[in-house]
């Protein structure tokens, strides 16, 4: 970052927000705001907690099991859209709709389906997360040169061979950017399949926290949900980084 023609470090933004919110919560303007120091403390005692513990190996086995059906389903359907002409025009108009649409809005439909327990909770967490791992999933396939697939194939590659050793590795770039983005729609994905279907996990902590106006345990909730959506997606992008080099073998 630059300012006034001088090189800023990044981390110089956040503290900036930080004293920011601080001075904002110490004046007691916003009751809902209260001082980040007092956000801090509170974020240390709640992971102290045995509610706070139990809450997060709800969400994190929700969170893991809907990602898990994500991943599993998403690439498998990108390749084949990126692949297969007919099943790109057949399924790429609904795959675009999901991804754009407003699915909280569905979350209650899931509820009708799966019940009030935690299969609900995980299919939210699926149907976050899984439309942007197909799209770019696709566009990682699409954007493989043809030679490619004729050189593997003048060689005698079998199909397992062809999809498994050329056309995944070809596409991995595309794909962990899909994973990641997918990541962040599934924390996003739990949380509201946990506040509208069942009340558990940090559903229940927001819900708690939010009625008797702890609004400095609802905060430190927050920043530690983000703090984890922020630590997944940078440990992700680490990876990219590292075979970023598969993306020059499609050119």
């Amino acid at each position: 970052m630059t300012l006034f023609g001088r090189r800023v470090p990044a981390m110089a933004s956040l503290i900036f927000w930080g004293v920011l919110w601080e001075i904002v919560g110490r004046t007691g303007i916003i009751f809902i705001l209260p001082p980040l120091s007092d956000v801090l403390v509170a974020a240390v005692d709640l992971v102290r907690q045995p509610s706070w513990q139990d809450a997060t190996v709800t969400t994190l086995r929700a969170f893991l099991i809907g990602m898990a059906l994500a991943i599993g389903f998403g690439i498998p359907l990108g390749i084949l859209m990126g692949r297969v002409r007919i099943a790109d025009e057949l399924l790429g108009m609904w795959v675009n709709i999901f991804s754009s649409a407003p699915l909280s809005a569905l979350v209650p439909v899931l509820m009708i389906l799966f019940g009030f327990g935690e299969r609900t909770i995980v299919a939210a967490v699926f149907l976050f997360a899984i439309w942007i791992i197909v799209l770019d999933t696709r566009a990682g396939v699409r954007h493989i040169a043809p030679s490619l697939i004729e050189m593997a194939r003048s060689y005698g590659a079998s199909r397992p061979a062809l999809y498994g050793k050329v056309i995944l590795l070809a596409a991995l770039p595309e794909i962990l950017a899909g994973i990641r983005l997918g990541l962040i729609r599934g924390v996003k994905g739990v949380v509201i399949g946990q506040l509208l279907v069942s009340i558990v996990g940090y559903g229940a902590l927001f819900e708690t926290f939010s009625r008797n106006f702890r609004m400095s345990q609802f905060w430190a909730l927050t920043i530690i949900l983000f703090g984890f959506a922020l630590l997944v997606a940078a440990l992700i992008e680490r990876a990219e980084a590292r075979i970023d080099y598969y993306a020059g073998a499609r050119e």
